[in-house]
């Protein structure tokens, strides 16, 4: 499959206005500064591939307005989303602890901007940014506990359920009620085929829940969207808010 390559974008890197990525906006004045000037925009289209499962990490990414899916992939070419990545994360997760591959693939799932930096450059930052370096062990600690709750979703719960739950986590990222999904994409999301996914979506339209046109889920309601989701999204939400409260303390 061929992937569409990032663009950088027009907005200067060092604009904090742009800044929308939460660990960023959480840094000391100090760490702001020096990480910021390091940084490019780029404009990142949909499935671009930015990181492969077993190969090196040449770029690291705080997005920013896009969402991206990390994929666990198989032998026979077929993949299932084990986590998300929005505005509140980071990829490159693997870096914090020396390694210097992928263990997993990460696609752009919704176009948008995030700030880029190569993996050399980061580390030297890294290595001089405390602050920094907490906040990114937090979040990788909070991307391994979503890992965990998604695998015992995948094991346990109705496909139904786990589209509805999926659909919540994308818009919680994108905050929009369109999500740009096409069934394609969201069986290989799921690790289902198309056809379930297809009758799925419909159960879910036909409630008034989404509206699914031309490539684009609508979500139209939300709470009645979390009654259908499985425990896991609520069970990762309010884990989530917990360690958010006990950082500040």
């Amino acid at each position: 499959m061929e992937f569409p390559s990032a663009k950088p974008s027009d907005r200067h890197s060092g604009d904090r206005y742009a800044v929308q990525n939460e660990i960023l906006i959480q840094l000391p004045a100090n760490e702001s500064e020096v990480l910021l000037s390091k940084l490019t925009v780029v404009s990142l289209e949909l499935q671009l591939q930015l990181q492969e499962a077993g190969q090196p990490i040449n770029f690291c990414y705080f997005p920013n307005t896009c969402m991206v899916s990390i994929l666990t992939l198989m032998n026979d070419g077929k993949s299932i989303e084990v986590g998300l990545a929005g505005r509140e994360s980071f990829v490159g997760s693997p870096l914090l602890a020396g390694f210097r591959t992928s263990g997993n693939r990460a696609v752009v799932q919704a176009e948008g901007t995030a700030y880029r930096i190569d993996t050399e450059t980061f580390l030297k930052v890294l290595d001089g940014s405390p602050q920094l370096n907490r906040l990114l062990t937090r979040n990788a600690h909070k991307a391994a506990f979503q890992v965990s709750q998604i695998a015992a979703c995948n094991r346990l719960h109705e496909i139904e359920q786990r589209l509805a739950r999926w659909l919540l986590m994308t818009q919680d990222r994108v905050r929009t009620d369109v999500l740009p999904l096409t069934h394609d994409f969201l069986a290989q999301m799921l690790g289902v085929n198309r056809s379930t996914v297809t009758i799925c979506a419909g159960m879910l339209q036909e409630a008034g829940l989404i509206e699914y046109r031309r490539g684009k889920v609508h979500v139209l309601d939300r709470g009645r969207l979390e009654e259908a989701s499985c425990e896991c999204y609520e069970t990762m939400k309010q884990q989530l808010l917990t360690w958010d409260a006990e950082s500040i303390r």
